[in-house]
């Protein structure tokens, strides 16, 4: 048994950072029904600060057209759907991150795609009317909701460059350019508004240096930079509706933070905030890894420490109503989403929640669980035990001393595992229906439910010692408090007369 003793003494302030920022779909998904009630859903139990996503400026929003005029051709900018868009986050008490991309059908300088909804991939055929596009965005925004709360707007340029998929040819000077030209527009409407890239994915961090040393030598404003981190191995296996990956140990993503913050401080711009706009464990859509309790106890610890190195880090994505390799074909398909179709909260979307619990001062962290405390005294711990390898044996037990000051307490401890809140496991169990009844439906929501046990416990010593036992790829969440107790203020209490107590 793996024994922690936790001194009564402040380590340091838990960072917050794991829920500065969300991941979506493309914007224009936002005008469904489910994906705002899947949004409704996540800003009840977790409350992100911000909302990133792709394709504002592709064609399904709708904001470029041209119209025209006399015989001649015009822009016209049409914001209609991204106001309906942004008033829906801002409501639900969430900020854009804006991503400028992908390029308007009429701006593009060629017909590269990427995705299901054929976003653009290549620069635009004009710079100018790009310029004048990025301007009209930034003041149409301003204009709406106001020069303050804009302010407190991100402004990425594009997404993944480095990726012949994401940006025509991986052409690194032509995205310098894009940026810098952006970049002059969105610093036109108002000098301190936040700009930053370059969003590259990992394997390229070449690209940070090299866009740093340019901002640098062309004095290009930089405001932030931007990097995605996922960590599958190259696919074992593909099918037309799988993509299988192994994965390797998650301190490589942590790894992969350090690493890249260090770059940064060693860079001309040694202070600048540092967004990890997306994360994950696999970069597929079709990864069933991320319906299951191994994706959440993998994660736990990114959540814990993964603050001490970025500014803020934004799981990708938060919903399956998601369709960049087409509308989803089943239940339960590898989706990104924290929240699966129907409305089913996946074995993530609890560790975020269980995340949110967590008080402002760290007791104790290591690999494997994090203790805090709450302004109120209360003492909330999470511990989890992944295993990635197969097989059934692989309980651990772990004893925590606590200091607190109360003699008589009450436990509540919340678990999801393979047997609890694993409604992709119950929907293997019912024959992976594709479109499931409504009945089978109801049966995944009930079975998407953390196990919750209490325990009114007592104190030895003004120390109280807490012993679990983690199952699979458990993750569990503990809050303690004092209990108030008014049994006596009840007259002629006396719960031995009722039968079998």
């Amino acid at each position: 048994m793996k024994t922690v003793t936790i001194e009564n003494e402040t380590i340091r302030s838990f960072k917050r950072n794991w829920k500065k920022c969300i991941g979506t779909g493309r914007l224009g998904l936002a005008l469904q029904k489910e994906y705002l009630e899947h949004l409704e859903t996540i800003q009840k139990s977790i409350q992100f600060d911000y909302i990133r996503g792709h394709g504002l400026l592709s064609d399904d929003v709708g904001i470029y057209r041209e119209m025209e005029i006399n015989g001649e051709k015009k822009p016209f900018y049409n914001f209609t759907y991204i106001d309906r868009i942004f008033d829906a986050f801002l409501d639900l008490g969430l900020r854009p991150f804006v991503e400028f991309g992908f390029m308007p059908k009429l701006l593009a300088s060629g017909d590269q795609t990427i995705f299901y909804w054929e976003g653009n991939v290549t620069p635009p055929n004009d710079y100018q009317k790009w310029a004048n596009l990025i301007k009209a965005c930034v003041s149409h925004f301003i204009d709406r909701y106001g020069i303050e709360e804009v302010l407190e707007w991100p402004f990425e340029v594009w997404n993944e460059p480095n990726l012949v998929n994401f940006w025509k040819d991986a052409n690194k000077e032509e995205y310098f350019k894009l940026y810098h030209i952006t970049t002059e527009a969105i610093k036109e409407i108002h000098p301190d508004l936040q700009v930053g890239g370059p969003a590259i994915c990992g394997g390229s961090d070449e690209w940070i240096v090299d866009f740093l040393n340019f901002c640098k030598n062309e004095s290009v404003p930089v405001d932030f930079v931007s990097r995605h981190a996922y960590t599958s191995k190259p696919p074992t296996k593909i099918t037309t509706e799988y993509y299988y990956q192994e994965l390797v140990d998650n301190t490589d993503m942590l790894e992969q933070f350090r690493s890249v913050r260090e770059m940064i401080d060693q860079s001309p711009f040694p202070e600048l905030p540092f967004h990890i706009t997306e994360y994950n464990t696999s970069y597929s859509p079709i990864n069933p890894v991320h319906d299951t309790t191994l994706n959440a106890a993998y994660l736990a610890r990114i959540l814990s420490e993964a603050g001490d190195y970025v500014d803020s880090f934004s799981y990708w994505t938060f919903s399956d109503v998601f369709e960049e390799l087409d509308v989803p074909k089943s239940q339960f398909h590898g989706g990104f989403g924290l929240i699966a179709l129907n409305h089913i909260p996946k074995p993530t979307f609890h560790l975020f929640a269980f995340f949110n619990h967590l008080g402002e001062r760290v007791l104790y962290r290591d690999e494997q669980a994090i203790v805090t405390q709450r302004k109120d005294g209360s003492i909330v711990l999470i511990a989890w035990n992944l295993v990635m390898e197969k097989g059934d044996d692989f309980n651990t037990e772990v004893e925590f001393s606590i200091p607190v000051p109360s003699s008589v307490l009450f436990l509540k401890r919340q678990t999801i595992d393979e047997n609890h809140a694993n409604p992709w496991k119950v929907w293997q169990q019912l024959g992976r229906p594709r479109f499931p009844d409504k009945q089978t439906i109801h049966t995944l929501q009930q079975t998407s439910i953390p196990f919750v046990r209490t325990s009114r416990e007592q104190t030895v010593d003004g120390t109280l010692t807490v012993s679990i036992t983690l199952t699979k790829n458990e993750v569990t969440l503990i809050e303690i408090q004092p209990i108030n107790d008014e049994s006596d203020s009840y007259h002629g209490l006396d719960d031995r007369l009722i039968t079998s107590y």
